[in-house]
């Protein structure tokens, strides 16, 4: 008989042999770790009963902590007088050097050189779809660029992914 369990993390319903119970595993949608119960254990848990004021109390702090976020964000958002006069007009880079660049951040970031992939990040925002192709370019090449070779497979997808994610 099969256990059939939810993932924590995203909820999937899943489905263990009797011999995997007890025992960690990973969930096939999300990858995470996740733990298999024991088929044995059918007891049912009892719950304690759920503090109203401290419930109440928890949705008031996130109320509170989503509205300071939300003013933070906008703070960055507009520039304080003449501010925008004095941002920097990003360089004009051809597809050749954004290609560079880009390579580079990967590089830098599996590296764990992390102050310098940003700057690079940076550098290669302003060009939105024109990076976001390159990035996929380099994506589904079947041979990677030689200086990102060494990089696991696994690792640089999701350099590649938050790089994509930065720039969208």
């Amino acid at each position: 008989m099969a256990i059939i369990f939810h993932c924590n993390h995203c909820g999937k319903k899943m489905e263990a042999s009797d011999s995997a119970g007890g025992k960690w595993g990973r969930c096939p949608a999300c990858h995470n770790k996740v733990y298999v119960p024991r088929a044995d254990l059918d007891e049912e848990l009892k719950l304690a009963p759920v503090d109203e004021s401290e419930e109440e109390r928890r949705k008031q702090l996130m109320a509170e902590t989503n509205k300071l976020t939300q003013d933070i964000l906008q703070e960055r958002e507009m520039p304080v007088n003449g501010a925008a006069e004095a941002v920097e007009q990003p360089i004009i880079m051809n597809e050749k050097e954004l290609t560079k660049n880009i390579i580079m951040h990967l590089r830098l970031m599996a590296d764990g050189e992390l102050e310098e992939a940003q700057r690079l990040a940076n550098l290669t925002a302003p060009y939105g779809q024109r990076a976001v192709e390159i990035i996929d370019r380099i994506a589904l090449s079947e041979i990677p660029e030689p200086e990102l070779a060494d990089i696991p497979q696994q690792v640089l997808a999701g350099l590649i992914r938050t790089l994509r994610s930065k720039i969208i």
